[in-house]
């Protein structure tokens, strides 16, 4: 073996190992992505639940329990296409929950109230990590040799859904 094929070797060998290293860091981006994803949707889902039992434990008036049991449903039902809509609606209804909440003639369960607050808070933590996994999963899979070694398989481009931009 003469220098240039040992030189060669070493220059596929690299390559090589490079394809492997992006592959492997976008595999387990994707896997980053699919795990907030997750903890962001069971926070969601308890916060649906959160807000149909203070509908229920609550004495405020029929119209607007009406429309924030209706929402926490939806979006405890929504499918993916429908659940980016839903969740700006909960979102909305849950707002007219705090706005009521000062007034002293209705018995809101401040318990309840609490662990709203506390969900909220967990779910604004969920959404940034959730898209920060997102737009370095998306960031990695426009790099050149991501794409022309198609890299990424059959993997899904990771989706930012359009409720994780509302003011909670």
């Amino acid at each position: 073996m003469n220098l240039n094929q040992i030189v060669i070797a070493a220059l596929v060998l690299l390559i090589l190992w490079y394809l492997t290293f992006l592959a492997s860091r976008l595999d387990r981006l994707h896997h980053r992505v699919e795990t907030s994803w997750a903890t962001l949707d069971s926070l969601l889902q308890k916060r649906a639940a959160i807000a149909t039992e203070i509908v229920r434990e609550s004495n405020i008036d029929p119209a607007t329990a009406f429309l924030i049991s209706n929402a926490a449903h939806s979006a405890r039902d929504a499918g993916i296409a429908g659940r980016s809509e839903a969740e700006s609606v909960l979102s909305e209804a849950l707002k007219m929950i705090q706005e009521i909440a000062y007034d002293e003639t209705l018995e809101l369960p401040s318990e309840l109230l609490i662990e709203l607050s506390d969900i909220t808070s967990k779910i604004r933590l969920a959404i940034n990590l959730h898209l920060e996994s997102v737009n370095s999963a998306r960031n990695l899979r426009n790099k050149i040799f991501i794409r022309l070694f198609r890299l990424a398989g059959k993997a899904p481009l990771p989706v930012k859904y359009s409720f994780e931009d509302d003011a909670l």
